[in-house]
């Protein structure tokens, strides 16, 4: 196996006006805090960063992530290498930090497909699909929607979510699965492409890990049971890895996602609600918050019944929210940036005392 066996190209080194030698290229397959797991498609080696890359570095998003293509140099003993520089990325999945901190974190880079993983059991909810759906198309991510443990719920129910998801969420890929099912597995395998990267993300106890092992062929990841009373799992996965699927596939497990929220992703929640974003160019004012203007072709098609009322309101509700931590966002860089400033004012007039 080689480099290119793991999604690399040419096209990665387009950029470089030097010619980089394809040994002196990696992949992330983990990251441990400061510390990085890399493989060059044959080997795996323990990494740290360059002091450079470090320094340079002015927000999350400059450091590397699983996924990532990186230059590396290797030392005699190769018991240690270092990551000279980050190759730019073709795709990157990233989301609002979690708690009250207003930054980006990010998930994987280089993904040809996200796969939304969601149980059909207390896990089951349309608005949080449309959420992770809004970030996934914000990048350009090609995304699937895999509804898991459908061997949990009566066929009734099954039928009942099955309309629902068909009818919010048309132009999307669904796939309906349970881990315990062979002939199910077989379908999931099946949508994986070699040389393809897959990252799956969703919330803890949808059976992420569970199946990754089937995928693989054995228990090589821990797993746990999720609690009976909201079937919320325990983050059995505490961080993100790459592996090589034996069909030539790599796939990217995550932690699961105790809360989602992103920030400017307004193309993302254009694509995922296409039919309100093409309803509203029918509205009387280019300006239309679609919330009280009279002439608002949006408003009109709720009002006929044309438009669901559930759907409506997850995407304002994504809408302000991407709003207000755009803002946010933009003046917490501003404060970053003036601090900075300051900081090499004070450094520099200690030098000439």
């Amino acid at each position: 196996m080689n480099i290119k066996n793991i999604g690399f190209s040419e096209a990665y080194l387009n950029h470089k006006d030097e010619e980089i030698n394809e040994s002196e290229v990696a992949r992330i397959i983990t990251v441990e805090k400061e510390s990085y797991i890399i493989t060059d498609g044959s080997k795996e080696y323990f990494s740290k960063l360059t002091g450079n890359l470090i320094y340079s570095a002015s927000s999350p998003e400059d450091y590397p992530t699983v996924g990532d293509f990186v230059i590396f140099q290797k030392f005699d003993d190769e018991s240690l290498t270092i990551i000279t520089e980050v190759l730019p990325r073709k795709t990157v999945l990233k989301r609002k930090s979690p708690g009250k901190k207003i930054d980006y974190q990010l998930i994987a880079a280089n993904i040809d497909y996200a796969i939304i993983m969601q149980g059909m059991d207390n896990n089951y909810n349309v608005n949080r699909i449309e959420r992770y759906l809004s970030m996934v198309n914000e990048f350009g991510i090609e995304p699937i929607i895999l509804l898991n443990k459908t061997d949990l719920i009566s066929e009734e129910v099954n039928k009942k979510r099955k309309f629902e998801l068909n009818s919010r969420l048309p132009q999307n890929r669904i796939i309906f699965s349970s881990n315990f099912n062979e002939s199910n597995i077989e379908k999931v395998r099946s949508n994986l492409t070699k040389g393809k990267t897959y990252c799956i993300i969703g919330s803890s106890g949808v059976g992420k890990t569970t199946l990754l092992n089937n995928l693989v062929g054995g228990n090589h990841f821990k797993t746990k049971e999720v609690r009976d009373n909201d079937s919320r799992g325990r983050h059995t996965t505490t961080k993100r890895h790459l592996v090589v699927l034996p069909n030539g596939a790599m796939f990217i497990d995550t932690p699961g996602m105790r809360e989602l929220a992103n920030i400017t992703a307004f193309e993302g929640i254009d694509k995922t609600f296409d039919e309100i974003s093409e309803l509203s160019n029918g509205c009387k004012y280019s300006d239309c918050t679609h919330t009280i203007e009279k002439g608002c072709a949006i408003l009109v098609a709720l009002e006929n019944g044309d438009l669901v009322q559930q759907k409506y309101d997850n995407y304002i509700k994504l809408k302000k929210e991407s709003n207000y931590l755009e803002r946010s966002y933009v003046e917490k860089r501003q404060r970053d940036k003036e601090f900075g400033k300051m900081v090499k004012s004070i450094l520099k007039n200690k030098r000439f005392k």
